[in-house]
């Protein structure tokens, strides 16, 4: 019995009822073209997922089942099982639930069972994990629906679907992810058809984890497994990554894309569940198990999913479009390098902000550096996706785009990816004398490349008038430490250029679309990476700061991989000479005998720095377990060093913590980003000299070298 099942990325916008409605209306309707008898949309995809506190407005309640009111309407679900995902109040608790609907009329609304509550989420803050267990109670619908339906209630919890041909069950993003997962219990209570609709974001490396759990979803206990996801920025640091899947038997029949600026994506199979039941027929320990599950509840309804469904000539089918039931065939999964999710992920994000922002494009303080070289880069891979989009002739790119036309122009002008960037990109040298040529040139040479508008500025000027403002007022002179000053005036003489670029960032975001007499003002986008915030290595409020940072979450590591990946795969030659030269801030004299670097600077390296933020973050460890486990790991140095960079870091760490509560919003990529707001909840004020901790890791150094 073969039956087409669809699933979706939706790139829906938090609180973007109109939006959201319609382009969840849109993959239906593809769904049904595609002669699919089921569809499964993402996790919360009419609200948006990141409403966060928004959903404990009980506006957002309302407009949800007027936005599912609208979808019910003109038998846009007739024929097709949908399977929605909204918030839904009952008993005055709010539920994460999925919402499944047949010919304009309700089925089931089926609760999220486990919340997930670590690293970017905060579920139990808005919503209760239902406690029930395998049951349903009556749910009161609105006014508005009960009218519009002809029903006054719908049964809410954890049943499944029975259809004439087949049963089938959802769970919900986390849910996959626990030990014991619903579907396991699902496929041993007789479900065929187990749906995902989900939330996830996008992290580097992550989507072999999340397919190599759907595989096993469906191999273990055999049965299809569809998977559904957000795809874009819906209005906070993530970028869902769409991938949506099917799988069955433990094989990937479609996937569909991580990456896109498509705002709907439908991803289609036709499935065999004779094959789901051959599969499991053949193992005799899961029949075992099986036959002592406990029932599943169950909601019967007249609907056939498999091709039945089509010759009976069901209400919603058209027997002059009937589909191919030919099986889909397995698939190999793909999966993007860590450089190549670099270069896509952020710059999708940077699409969904600055089109929804309503921004006239973004500026970068472009310094030569590889920092804000990789900013400028994703920036131009951004121009390239659009370009691509649109001699695809994706309709809602060439709708967004627009706005940077000029009298008389098309769309079609922007094919050309330096012409999009040299209408959005604003690019500035911000230098002083303690700059180089080298940076000086390497910026310009990138800007060119990827066709920003770019601009030289020397900033000596108003360097001088500061210190001399100082000076005048408290007869006081600072000195840089190549001259003989203290480290107190070398901070303070290199902060002021710090924060004048800043300064100077903010002032010509703001000017240069008027200066081109064009309207709005640009986002300044901001150019620290992971490594530089975990140690504290940038000044507040310099150009670290600004109004979203696309490399905020990745690792100077993983940023000089994706410059070599891009100068090849990009274009972008200038590259090259970026990724070769030494890290430096150029805000000290150069001389003869010293360059500033910022390895040297930190006292640690970038690849020190990484080490030390997974083990804080992702291993959970404080000073002295960071030296147990570091002392065995790096045994290329005696115990005592190893206790100083520890200690070190944590010195720095502590001191500099406070700057995470003004972190310029950063794209998450990385699993032991510092970011203070919502991923890292750690205080800002620490006891910096450790003395417990950095005593008991002195007492077990010494102990080591005495073996």
């Amino acid at each position: 019995m073969k039956a087409v099942l669809a699933t979706c990325n939706l790139n829906q916008w938090s609180l973007d009822f109109e939006g959201n409605t319609a382009r969840i209306i849109e993959s239906i309707e593809i769904a049904k073209e595609r002669g699919a008898r089921y569809r499964l949309g993402p996790e919360l995809e009419i609200t948006g997922y990141s409403c966060e506190d928004h959903f404990l407005e009980l506006d957002t309640l309302l407009h949800s089942w007027e936005s599912l009111a609208c979808i019910l309407q003109d038998g846009r679900t007739d024929g097709i099982l949908c399977d929605i995902g909204m918030p839904v109040m009952h008993k005055n608790v709010r539920y994460n639930c999925r919402v499944f609907v047949l010919d304009g009329k309700l089925l089931l609304i089926r609760p999220k069972l486990v919340m997930a509550s670590d690293g970017n989420y905060r579920e139990h803050r808005w919503f209760t994990a239902w406690e029930h267990g395998w049951r349903t109670e009556p749910y009161t619908l609105p006014r508005e629906i009960a009218e519009m339906t002809g029903q006054r209630t719908v049964p809410i919890g954890i049943a499944a679907i029975a259809t004439a041909d087949t049963l089938l069950a959802s769970e919900t993003c986390e849910e996959l992810f626990v030990p014991m997962s619903p579907h396991i219990h699902f496929g041993n209570a007789g479900v065929e058809i187990i749906a995902n609709g989900s939330g996830s974001h996008h992290e580097l490396r992550k989507l072999d984890t999340r397919i190599a759990l759907i595989r096993n979803a469906s191999a273990k206990n055999g049965g299809v497994y569809l998977y559904a996801n957000q795809q874009g920025c819906d209005g906070g640091r993530l970028y869902f990554d769409g991938c949506a899947l099917i799988a069955q038997n433990g094989d990937i029949l479609a996937q569909g894309s991580q990456f896109s600026l498509k705002d709907v994506e439908v991803v289609t199979a036709t499935v065999n569940l004779h094959d789901v039941r051959a599969y499991r027929g053949a193992k005799a320990s899961r029949a075992v198990q099986a036959s002592k599950m406990e029932p599943l509840p169950q909601i019967d309804i007249d609907f056939d999913v498999g091709m039945e469904g089509w010759k009976g000539g069901r209400r919603g089918s058209q027997s002059s479009n009937l589909p191919n039931f030919q099986s889909s065939l397995p698939i190999e999964p793909f999966t993007h390098e860590p450089e190549e999710e670099i270069a896509l992920g952020p710059a999708c994000w940077l699409w969904d902000y600055l089109r929804r922002s309503g921004a006239a494009g973004d500026f970068i303080p472009l310094s030569g550096g590889a920092d804000s070289g990789a900013v400028a880069t994703l920036v131009g891979s951004m121009c390239q996706l659009v370009a691509k989009a649109i001699r695809d002739k994706n309709p809602s790119v060439i709708r967004d785009v627009a706005r940077w036309l000029d009298d008389g122009e098309t769309p079609d002008v922007f094919t050309d990816p330096r012409v999009l960037a040299n209408r959005l990109l604003y690019t500035c040298y911000i230098g002083t004398e303690n700059s180089s040529r080298d940076t000086q040139k390497r910026a310009k040479q990138l800007a060119e490349q990827i066709g920003a508008d770019h601009l030289n500025i020397n900033m000596d000027g108003l360097v001088n008038a500061l210190q001399t403002l100082f000076t005048r007022i408290t007869q006081k002179t600072p000195r840089f430490k190549v001259e003989g000053g203290s480290y107190r005036e070398n901070q303070a003489l290199q902060n002021i250029q710090a924060r004048l670029r800043m300064v100077l960032s903010y002032l010509f975001a703001q000017m240069m679309p008027w200066v081109r007499n064009r309207e709005g003002t640009l986002l300044v986008l901001g150019t620290g990476n992971v490594d530089e915030a975990l140690r504290g290595y940038l000044t507040k409020y310099d150009c670290s700061s600004g109004d979203i940072n696309p490399i905020g979450g990745i690792s100077k590591h993983d940023l000089r991989r994706f410059l070599n990946w891009a100068k090849h795969n990009l274009g972008y030659t200038t590259l090259s000479e970026i990724v070769d030269a030494p890290p430096t801030a150029e805000l000290e004299p150069i001389t003869e005998t010293y360059t500033q670097t910022d390895e040297d600077d930190m006292g640690m390296t970038y690849a020190e720095l990484s080490r030390f933020g997974q083990l804080r973050k992702m291993e959970q460890c404080g000073p002295v377990s960071m030296f147990e486990k570091l002392a065995q790991e790096w045994n290329h140095l005696p115990p005592h060093e190893v206790a100083e960079k520890v200690k070190r870091f944590f010195r720095y760490y502590a001191i500099n913590r406070h700057k995470m509560t003004t972190l310029t919003p950063s794209y998450h990529a990385e699993s032991y980003s510092p970011d203070d707001n919502r991923f890292d909840l750690r205080q800002f004020l620490y006891n910096v000299r450790w003395t417990w901790q950095f005593r008991r890791i002195d007492a077990y150094a010494k102990k080591l070298e005495a073996e």
